[in-house]
């Protein structure tokens, strides 16, 4: 029977990881045993942030949305109101895009929602 080496594996395992340490400061980058905590560490913050940043991104266009509209003599809040008495369903990413860009069109479009 041949001999069978077995370090090929576990080492392109390691080599992998410390790839994705890559960048880490200190024994972080360099020592397995500490790369592996720290890219499980970062891969549980980016998991978490990924639903975090949705949260913020719409949080900013709320408030693009309600700064946009106080300079128009309205709340957020009565904006969205009137939208749902009517039946209008634009979502607030576009509304703020609109609020940021266009101005023009915003102050419009906020006349017709009245």
């Amino acid at each position: 029977m041949t001999r069978v080496k077995r370090g090929l594996a576990a080492s392109k395992r390691r080599k992998n990881l410390l790839a994705d340490a890559k960048g880490y400061r200190w024994r972080r980058s360099k020592t397995y045993r500490a790369a592996k905590q720290a890219v499980i560490k970062a891969g549980t913050y980016a998991y978490r942030d990924r639903r975090t940043k949705k949260r913020t991104t719409r949080r900013l266009w709320i408030t693009r949305l309600n700064i946009a509209v106080r300079e128009l003599g309205m709340k957020y809040s009565q904006l969205v109101h009137l939208m749902t008495d009517k039946k209008i369903e634009v979502d607030r990413k576009v509304l703020s895009q609109m609020a940021v860009e266009n101005p023009q069109v915003f102050a419009k479009f906020i006349e017709n929602v009245k």
